[in-house]
């Protein structure tokens, strides 16, 4: 009927109820299983999962999936999911970005719903057999492979700071010519030093006046932060040792997430492992984990107990991991702040990202920045569209344009001097997108950054 969406599939219609208000729950990731990557049983699914989302489609508004999918099963032939072809499948597959909103946010069938609906971990189940049958693009697996890359990228910074800055038009078309790394996205810049290195050399001095002058934590640099944006580092440094915790520093690996998105799962197990032992040592002393980019908080909190479901060592460390803005909550909360927070002229508009929403841990950048006295503060909640390596390749960067231009405009609209945000790759796309703003800073800080601000770290 016109207006109306089609009936759901009798074979799908066995449910106890209609919808769900129970809290999301995920299954193992079990890639190891032959089923996993049966290709009857996997097609079997997604048209299974395809056929709920038609008769839903709430998730419309939420990226180029749905829209791609709904589209496709209204042109044709009966108007129904049993009308597709399987070669249908791959461009609904390759808009997710994995940012778990879906999952989060919109869907109503999700387990324990009878449905037993993940839309994102069979997109990446979808992006596994992909994998094993060579269709995944060559480049965005190279750049996964975030420790090699970045250290030649740190020894050698100014020379390819300069090579990629959006400026230097010939060598950013050369770029784009033979890797598909489009010449209209400003890459992230490499630090001169890693964190590790700055944290050997900087013996700033703890508070032990604070009120939580007993706690001690080990940051987790995670990638980005060590050989991309080592400012984050030094103000959560800065901000815990303010408050009279004692910290230390460990950086033995990648958290695999861009492994992740590559749909490389043993790699991603792989660097668990690694990393995990390391870290595991220094849960052993009694320190708690502290991560300072959503992605490597869901990962070492979620996805790695996903795939590893018995290996007790992660599921270990998973219960001592806290996100830094969740920690500084958490102190606040407990034995209070240092004093010395001061006002922060202009207003901060956060920017919730999706993996820091995906952690379920409530918007605890937002909650850690309202002691900042007097602070005007907005905040947006929608998706950056970036998605790792797909804000960046030639071929999906017009499509994380056109998912993280709302997202833009509704950060400009709030008029605020200072954005921020958990996910540095979308606070530095989303400021592109949009450039006519009242944001003082050239990319969104990470929250813990305004945080040392008010302390005038």
């Amino acid at each position: 009927m016109v207006g109306f969406p089609p009936p759901l599939n009798p074979k799908i219609l066995n449910m106890s109820k209609e919808g769900s208000i129970d809290a999301p729950i995920r299954h193992p990731i079990n890639f190891e299983h032959p089923d996993f990557l049966d290709p009857k049983k996997l097609d079997d699914e997604m048209r299974r999962a395809f056929d709920i989302c038609h008769g839903c489609r709430r998730c419309f508004n939420l990226c180029d999936s749905f829209p791609k999918l709904f589209d496709m099963i209204d042109e044709s032939e009966n108007e129904d999911v049993e009308s597709l072809k399987s070669e249908q499948f791959e461009p609904v597959v390759d808009a997710c970005t994995l940012c778990d909103m879906c999952f989060m946010t919109k869907c109503p069938y999700v387990p324990p719903h009878d449905f037993d609906l993940d839309f994102p971990h069979l997109m990446l189940r979808y992006r596994t057999a992909q994998k094993k049958l060579n269709k995944l693009p060559a480049v965005p697996a190279q750049l996964a492979r975030i420790d090699r890359n970045a250290k030649i990228g740190v020894m050698l910074s100014s020379l390819i700071n300069w090579a990629s800055n959006i400026k230097n038009t010939f060598f950013r078309k050369i770029l784009e010519l033979v890797a598909g790394i489009d010449m209209r996205v400003k890459l992230p810049t490499y630090n001169s030093e890693t964190f590790t290195k700055y944290f050997k050399k900087n013996n700033i001095p703890v508070n032990s006046e604070a009120p939580s002058k007993d706690r001690k934590v080990v940051i987790y640099s995670t990638c980005f932060v060590n050989f991309n944006k080592k400012d984050t580092g030094v103000a959560a440094l800065k901000v815990l040792k303010k408050n009279g915790v004692e910290v230390q520093e460990a950086y033995p690996g990648c958290c695999g997430m861009p492994y992740l998105e590559q749909a490389d799962l043993p790699k991603v197990v792989e660097q668990a492992k690694k990393v995990s032992k390391d870290l595991l040592e220094w849960v052993d002393k009694g320190y708690q984990i502290i991560t300072l980019t959503a992605s490597c908080g869901l990962m070492l909190k979620f996805e790695w107990p996903l795939l590893l479901p018995n290996d007790e060592n992660i599921k270990r460390l998973s219960k001592s991991v806290s996100d830094i803005d969740e920690y500084i909550v958490d102190i606040a909360q407990n034995e209070g702040l240092a004093e010395g927070l001061q006002e922060i002229d202009g207003g901060v508009t956060v920017h919730n990202a999706c993996h820091a929403r995906a952690q379920n841990m409530g918007i605890k950048s937002r909650d850690m920045l309202k002691f900042i006295p007097n602070i005007k503060m907005d905040v947006v909640e929608r998706c950056a569209g970036h998605g790792g390596t797909f804000g960046v390749m030639k071929e999906t960067h017009d499509l994380a344009v056109k998912v993280g231009t709302p997202t833009a405009r509704q950060i400009k609209n709030k008029n605020n001097k200072y954005m921020a945000s958990d996910c540095p790759l979308a606070g530095k796309h989303l400021k592109q997108l949009e450039t006519d703003t009242n944001i003082a800073n050239d990319e969104a800080l990470h929250p813990i950054e305004l945080m040392a601000k008010s302390y005038r770290l």
